[in-house]
């Protein structure tokens, strides 16, 4: 008798666990996209990321700790920090093991700036390698720097895409991204383009509109199809115009009509605006159309407030 009674307290027990595990997984976040960023964008929410010129480092255990990031993406460096496929690859192996994200998502977005400058054409076509070999590691997005051309701006949706929607990249690379991302390679091949000229494609691709020649062509790169973002740079811009840096450097002339340009030419063309915004001005940076900025924590909890977002985190 007393052996029964043990019996079924166990499996008293045992249906009560199974039960609270069931109401968890149904109260889960369900994300609707493979990228978070692109499924905020979507839904008219700005979107915040971390990341800083001294490159993210590139090892699996920061992935695993990054997995639980604040932020809505994360801005890779390859720019100025190594180009180092083998340290991303394993970076993205380490987000996959310290995902989920609180939104459910498998991992954070990642948008690599890759070292290639928007020079020419003819500059962006030599260099694509660079992209097919990002890309394979399952990254999110792709930045181009210094997109002075619409020419190398068009070069550089090309290189992105498949054949399939018009681009040049190959299929080799689809396996190792699809296992980032937790799809079959088929399925990677429908689902990374480029978005929004793709509404399914989960790539979100942007310009650096960084300097005096990329900002005399602002309104012919910003319109070329494929392209999400944009931003204008402000260190390089004012290196470029000839404008001394250091505090304040953002409020001259030169440099104000430069960021209007930018900011211009990308609602002229209906896509995104990339601006920094910090605690104190993250409202009023989205109140004036802003939509992507790094952001610290702090700004980031301000800005979702004030959207009244509620996707987690």
């Amino acid at each position: 008798m007393k052996r029964s009674g043990t019996i079924l307290r166990f499996l008293a027990v045992s249906a009560s666990l199974v039960l609270c595990a069931a109401v968890l997984r149904a109260d889960d976040p369900k994300p609707k996209r493979i990228n978070r960023a692109i499924e905020l964008l979507d839904a008219g929410q700005p979107i915040y990321y971390t990341g800083s010129h001294e490159g993210t480092d590139g090892n699996f255990e920061q992935g695993v700790k990054d997995a639980q990031t604040y932020a809505d993406y994360i801005s890779y460096d390859m720019e100025h920090a190594p180009f180092d496929v083998k340290g991303l690859s394993d970076y993205m192996k380490g987000l996959v093991k310290g995902g989920p994200t609180k939104s459910g998502h498998k991992t954070p977005a990642v948008i690599v700036n890759v070292p290639v400058n928007g020079t020419d054409e003819a500059t962006v076509r030599a260099n694509a390698w660079m992209f097919q070999q990002v890309l394979a590691t399952g990254v999110h997005g792709i930045l181009l720097c210094h997109a002075d051309t619409p020419g190398a701006a068009r070069a550089f949706i090309e290189a992105v895409r498949f054949p399939a929607y018009g681009g040049r990249r190959g299929v080799h690379g689809n396996p190792t991204a699809a296992r980032i991302w937790g799809i079959t390679a088929d399925e990677y091949a429908e689902k990374a383009d480029a978005w929004p000229i793709n509404p399914k494609g989960e790539l979100l691709l942007g310009l650096k509109l960084e300097d005096k020649y990329a900002l005399e062509n602002a309104d012919a790169n910003t319109k070329v199809p494929g392209v999400a973002f944009a931003e204008w740079g402000p260190g390089d811009m004012a290196f470029s115009l000839g404008v001394k840096s250091g505090p304040g450097a953002q409020n001259s002339v030169l440099m104000q009509q430069a960021r209007a340009k930018v900011f211009a030419a990308t609602k002229a063309a209906k896509i995104f605006f990339l601006n920094s915004m910090n605690a104190d001005n993250v409202v009023d940076m989205i109140k004036e159309g802003v939509m992507i900025g790094p952001a610290s924590p702090q700004a980031a909890e301000i800005g979702r407030k004030f959207t009244k977002r509620t996707m987690p985190w």
